[in-house]
């Protein structure tokens, strides 16, 4: 089999967009999606990648409640890269593309008991929502119709997020991964 070329970055610059924004506005929305684009792909895969991960006490709740959110997340994915093709992008969803894109390590935790995925996806959650909200503000001014989407996602993200800690907290409201900032150690706090 010959070797496969390098993954492109797609169309961040189009030709023509939807009325009322200007190519380069549109531009400049098109790659914040693609950058959201990225890290939604990556999220259902880290998801999914824990599905079929995760042991121990509680397995089956854990489970079960992460297919839902793979299939909603790559339904955001699905917006995404049709919003950035209705703006007159060409999204890219290869995983070449994904690797070289993101500014983001890869899920670090393997096979491991319900407490550590948990705490290591709230890591992850609090990243991509960190990120998601700081691409609404860039987009704000230039298309509130890219803005409404990914508000509705974020809403829908945070939903999600908060249904993993509440895995995590305690009676009195704390949360075991309180202060941390990596997967790892978030991990080690959340073994049971």
């Amino acid at each position: 089999m010959p070797p496969r070329k390098r993954a492109t970055a797609g169309t961040t610059s189009p030709s023509y967009t939807v009325p009322g924004v200007k190519p380069e506005a549109a531009g400049e929305v098109v790659a914040v999606l693609q950058d959201r684009l990225n890290a939604l792909n990556d999220l259902a895969l880290t998801l999914k990648h824990v599905h079929w991960n995760v042991v121990g006490p509680h397995f089956i709740a854990v489970h079960q409640m992460l297919d839902p959110q793979v299939d909603a997340v790559r339904e955001m994915v699905d917006d995404l890269a049709e919003r950035i093709a209705t703006l007159g992008g060409s999204p890219v969803g290869t995983p070449g593309a994904l690797v070289a894109q993101r500014s983001w390590d890869d899920y670090s935790i393997g096979r491991a008991d319900t407490g550590s995925h948990l705490a290591a996806l709230d890591i992850v959650y609090t990243g991509v929502l960190e990120a998601h909200r700081a691409a609404i503000e860039k987009v704000e001014e230039s298309d509130p119709v890219t803005e409404d989407l990914l508000v509705q996602q974020t809403g829908r993200l945070e939903r999600y997020h908060w249904f993993v800690r509440a895995h995590l907290e305690s009676p009195e409201g704390t949360l075991l991964t309180a202060g941390v900032s990596d997967e790892k150690t978030a991990a080690k706090r959340g073994k049971r």
